[in-house]
């Protein structure tokens, strides 16, 4: 059995582990609440772009004139994964869910005959998917020391995605990143952006039907899609601080009650061996008493 000065010792360790994750649980807690409005926030516009995007693809498949941003190259060969994750840990396994399922999907296009390159956001995600697939991380984004994730941000990602594409580097682009549920739940999701998907839950003649422009299509979807890119991308960032932050909170609290169950435990160690330790004295005493 260990002694009352080791076990003295681990208890003061675990105490101190305990005010530590105990105060991250409420830093956490209390940038959850302004990480989760900007989330949901974004949700309405973010969805009514993405299906505007995606009937305005519909409505011009096939022309020879039609933005690259809507349709893509026409080819499937080249796929860009973008993978969204924090740059901190203690935070369950929100970054290990996201480094798992763009593994899985990088193997699975692989194994279909297409090139993957990866773009990470976010440290944790970089270094899970650099110990297998180094050779496919391309870039890496990192938001380490921001307080808030802004438009700007989302731009510059979105940025380099045009970029590539034009270049005729890529050919698709798919976000994977989690979704914000709620404090104990986030979903992993796999959203593609280039070509834009077609729309769901309408038929091909309602998804075909014309627009508009004023004051020409070719101005308005200039500026209108690099926009609607950097959106889909905002979003996603959102969502991940969002989710990051109701994980790290769930994780810390868990730890905090890990850490009570076991200093009580402790405690209990300590208080028979402590106890163990007097009934030897005692018995010493009387039994030197008696020999005299």
């Amino acid at each position: 059995m260990p002694s009352l000065k080791a076990l003295r010792t681990r208890i003061a360790s675990v105490k101190s582990t305990q005010k530590i994750t105990s105060a991250m649980k409420m830093v956490a807690a209390s940038k959850l609440r302004r990480a989760q409005q900007q989330a949901e926030a974004a949700r309405p516009y973010a969805e009514r772009m993405d299906r505007m995007v995606s009937a305005l693809s519909a409505s011009v498949a096939g022309s020879p004139t039609a933005p690259q941003l809507l349709i893509g190259t026409g080819r499937d060969k080249v796929h860009l994964l973008i993978a969204v994750t924090a740059d901190r840990g203690l935070a369950g396994a929100f970054n290990t869910n996201i480094g798992r399922a763009t593994r899985l999907l990088a193997r699975q296009l692989e194994a279909e005959g297409k090139t993957v390159k990866i773009l990470t956001v976010g440290r944790k995600g970089r270094d899970y998917l650099r110990r297998e697939l180094a050779s496919r991380l391309i870039d890496g984004v990192t938001f380490a020391g921001k307080r808030r994730i802004d438009f700007n941000d989302a731009e510059g990602i979105s940025t380099t995605i045009t970029t590539m594409l034009a270049a005729g580097e890529i050919d698709v682009a798919t976000l994977v990143y989690n979704k914000f549920k709620s404090v104990i739940a986030q979903e992993v999701t796999q959203q593609q952006i280039i070509p834009a998907p077609p729309p769901e839950g309408q038929t091909a003649e309602a998804s075909s039907a014309g627009y508009d422009y004023e004051p020409d299509e070719e101005t308005i979807l200039a500026q209108l899609l690099p926009q609607a890119l950097a959106i889909q991308v905002y979003r996603a960032l959102l969502e991940s601080a969002a989710g990051e932050h109701g994980a790290r909170m769930t994780a810390m609290d868990n730890a905090t009650r890990n850490a009570g169950d076991m200093i009580k435990r402790l405690t209990q160690n300590y208080n028979r061996a402590r106890q163990a330790n007097i009934t030897k004295e005692l018995i010493e005493i009387i039994s030197g008493a008696e020999a005299v």
